[in-house]
């Protein structure tokens, strides 16, 4: 086959993609999938697993348990103890999950961008002016979890949390086709902001995006599961300390997670786009500050 030939299939195949996994009535297939997962019969809990195997390179050996209640549960699962060592360095920002490695680079101004040439600001991510001057000539790392993967994340760094907010959006696939394709995805979908500071002062913000057959998001920090259904206040103050590697919610299928940090934060080795990096490993380093 030609060049021309093979880009031409690859066109073609990026757009089946994108229109079975986006042109769809897409909070309709989510809420339906969150309600599916949630069945615990055998058969439905054995041939969706079985499904899941068939299509991705779903591991369960590192899973905790071997029997799962249902695909919900098996989507959440935990790991066996020690499997994610959270490097013990005080200057090293962990990464919080499993994931691989998308865009990331320093924020020009409150400018970053989802894939090269898709830029978009730190306000419509983020939402607050006050936030977004922490983090104006910041740096970003944006970690995506695919459907297999364990989709528990945890803090980066010993800090406090002091306040979450749910931003209600869309739920667009946050594939690699899509973030071609859709301008702003980040800024559209529904997301979490969680504002955290580490010990020596610097805010350090993640965002967790919700996505295509998940739009809930589970933080230990609060009683209430983050989603399109979640109704009154969507500003939930936090004054929790949490400790490096400490667990803090879940997603409940594969979806994204941005980092935002200071400037002077200087990204690890082994981030480069494409890497897959696992929870615990290094993702920047900080210059060491006394803490307060």
């Amino acid at each position: 086959m030609t060049v021309k030939g093979l880009i031409s299939t690859f066109t073609q195949q990026e757009d089946i993609n994108f229109l079975l996994t986006n042109r769809i009535p897409r909070a309709a297939i989510t809420r339906f999938m969150g309600w599916f997962s949630k069945i615990e019969n055998p058969l439905v809990r054995d041939v969706s697993i079985a499904c899941w195997r068939l299509f991705s390179d779903l591991d369960l050996s590192e899973a905790n348990k071997t029997e799962f209640k249902s695909l919900h549960d098996c989507f959440t699962r935990e790991l066996k103890p020690g499997l994610r060592p959270f490097d013990p360095d005080p200057a090293i920002v962990a990464s919080p999950s499993d994931g691989i490695v998308g865009a990331f680079g320093e924020i020009a101004d409150t400018e970053l961008f989802q894939v090269k040439g898709a830029p978009y600001s730190l306000f419509d991510l983020l939402g607050d002016p006050h936030l977004v001057e922490q983090h104006r000539n910041g740096r970003f790392v944006t970690l995506r979890l695919t459907s297999s993967m364990y989709h528990r994340f945890h803090a980066p760094h010993d800090a406090h949390v002091g306040q979450v907010t749910l931003i209600h959006g869309d739920t667009w696939n946050v594939n690699p086709v899509a973030l071609k394709r859709v301008e702003r995805l980040f800024c559209k979908n529904e997301r979490a902001v969680i504002r955290a500071r580490l010990r020596t002062g610097e805010a350090l913000t993640l965002v967790p995006v919700a996505a295509i057959l998940v739009a809930s998001i589970r933080l230990h920090l609060l009683d209430v599961t983050l989603n399109a259904q979640t109704r009154g206040p969507t500003v939930f103050p936090c004054d929790a300390e949490v400790r490096k590697g400490e667990e803090l919610g879940w997603f409940e299928h594969g979806s994204t997670i941005i980092i935002i940090a200071p400037g002077d934060f200087a990204f690890s080795e082994n981030i480069r786009e494409g890497q897959r990096i696992r929870a615990g490993e290094p993702l920047m380093r900080k210059p060491m500050r006394e803490a307060f």
